[in-house]
């Protein structure tokens, strides 16, 4: 049972009520039919000014969709947050990403498969969790596939997606109907 429960439609007030009530394109349905929204819309004032911010990551940033959801879906990992694994799952199959690459996340960067470049960003988003810096080898690495915009962007959604996973597991949001836990 979570924590913090959603608010509950009937408490909506209007100006949570318009956002709650989006369909973001490609998201499927509206914001307010996921557990994380009008839980976080608890703190009307906070809610609305992270959305433009994680909106901006999810799609006007410089990293490519794949490589966005391999950084998100490795922070759900490396967090212990099945609600952030759930949804990146979904958004990765909406994307086209497959099912076995998906899966590939959880087993980290020297999984068998991954090419230099997504083994780094795999390790980019291990580092950062546990030492809160991506190492110059890494950094070099990633230098070589992305210009000074997409290195910020890297430690910026890493960040960001830890302070989301964060959230989430404080306040034990549950997952939504159809979501998938973190694999064992």
């Amino acid at each position: 049972m979570a924590r913090v429960p959603p608010l509950p439609e009937s408490e909506w007030s209007d100006d949570v009520k318009g956002i709650l009530s989006a369909s973001p394109r490609g998201f499927g349905v509206r914001l307010g039919d996921n557990n994380i929204f009008p839980t976080f819309a608890r703190h009307s004032d906070l809610f609305r000014a992270w959305l433009p911010f994680g909106g901006f990551l999810l799609g006007a940033g410089v990293l490519g969709a794949r490589e966005r959801e391999m950084l998100i879906l490795r922070t759900g990992c490396n967090c212990g947050s099945s609600y952030e694994w759930g949804q990146h799952v979904r958004l990765s199959e909406q994307l086209g990403i497959g099912r076995e690459e998906i899966m590939r996340v959880a087993q980290g960067p020297e999984a068998a498969g991954w090419s230099a470049e997504d083994s780094a960003l795999l390790r980019a988003a291990d580092e950062l969790h546990e030492s809160a810096k991506i190492s110059d080898s890494t950094w070099q690495q990633l230098s070589e596939h992305y210009d000074e915009r997409g290195l910020i962007e890297i430690a910026m959604l890493v960040g960001h997606y830890h302070m989301v996973a964060f959230a989430l597991n404080s306040l034990e949001v549950e997952l939504d109907e159809g979501l998938e836990a973190l694999p064992s």
